[in-house]
């Protein structure tokens, strides 16, 4: 299978080429992004590393040739695209549609991994999200990647796309998490209890969440490759298995992983923070499950896979 990757330089990113690039099947790897990266060394898979905007007519034309899969990881996320409609609307909708038009005159229908949000579900959420659950979008970057579900779902209606959107949870642990994200600290509180540096969380320890380690995300996006048309049919937004916990949890097993951690965590709720990162509900992801997606299977797994072999800060 020969595989673009737009957004391959990102958290999510890195971690996705370096496990395409050690997957059986893979033939080649175009890697796309805007700023420069490193490729994984020592793979026998032929790997292409392009620099670009993919929003631009010329670029993405270029980077389409012979491709049979596509994985969308580019996005400007949460804070920063309410901060800036524009910029987002540019990544996060007219590119992508852009995107998807220019697959459209493929010889073959590719596979495109598209990777959403759970954010496609805005506050207050209700007592259960399931596969029924409507979409009620409240932030800029659910709407927004909303739309393109239901571009991507026409597209494949119309057989001019084989689509599949992942709506991701909260992926850790994002190192230097931008701190336009409100739920930045869902990433930080990793790095301080790993650091020994005592940190004040903007919710409380009650608090619930919806949380993927960084390689199960990986896992997952290399196996929506593979699930056949046949078994997804014409819905293509799945919901994620993921772990649901409250920070109190998470806190306690980081203490359990990290015993030598000195950091002190303080809880300071904001109220607003609270209600749209702080109380998700039990997700159930059935269809996903049946598919053959998987959630981490601890809060212990969870995090060797989103801080592997990290060594302490000084």
């Amino acid at each position: 299978m020969k595989v673009l990757v737009i957004g391959a330089a990102g958290f999510v990113g890195r971690a996705l080429i370096a496990r395409l690039a050690a997957t059986p099947g893979i033939e080649s790897l175009t890697l796309v992004d805007q700023q420069d990266f490193a490729s994984p060394a020592g793979s026998s898979v032929a790997i292409v590393k392009r620099i670009g905007d993919f929003g631009e007519h010329k670029f993405c034309q270029s980077i389409l040739a012979d491709v049979q899969a596509v994985v969308v990881l580019a996005a400007v996320l949460g804070g920063a695209a309410e901060a800036n409609y524009n910029r987002a609307r540019r990544t996060n909708v007219d590119a992508m549609l852009s995107l998807f038009e220019a697959l459209r005159s493929s010889a073959q229908p590719p596979r495109v991994v598209f990777a959403s949000t759970i954010a496609v579900y805005g506050a207050p959420l209700p007592e259960l999200i399931d596969d029924a659950t409507p979409a009620h979008p409240t932030l800029i970057y659910g709407a927004q990647k909303l739309m393109l579900e239901v571009a991507l779902e026409h597209f494949t209606r119309r057989q001019w796309l084989d689509g599949i959107a992942l709506r991701l949870p909260g992926i850790v642990a994002r190192p230097g998490a931008d701190a336009q994200l409100k739920s930045a600290y869902l990433n930080q509180i990793f790095y301080a209890v790993r650091d020994g540096t005592d940190i004040e969380l903007p919710v409380s320890r009650e608090a619930t969440t919806w949380l993927m380690s960084l390689a199960k995300v990986a896992e997952n996006l290399v196996h929506a490759l593979k699930v056949p048309r046949a078994d997804l049919g014409d819905t293509c937004a799945l919901n994620l298995p993921c772990l649901r916990a409250n920070m109190g949890e998470i806190v306690d097993a980081l203490g359990r992983h990290y015993p030598q951690s000195r950091a002190r965590i303080g809880y300071r709720p904001d109220p607003a923070i609270e209600a749209q990162f702080g109380r998700y509900p039990p997700l159930m992801a059935a269809r996903a499950g049946q598919l053959g997606f998987t959630a981490d299977e601890s809060l212990d797994a969870l995090i060797r896979g989103a801080l592997p072999a990290t060594p302490p800060g000084p």
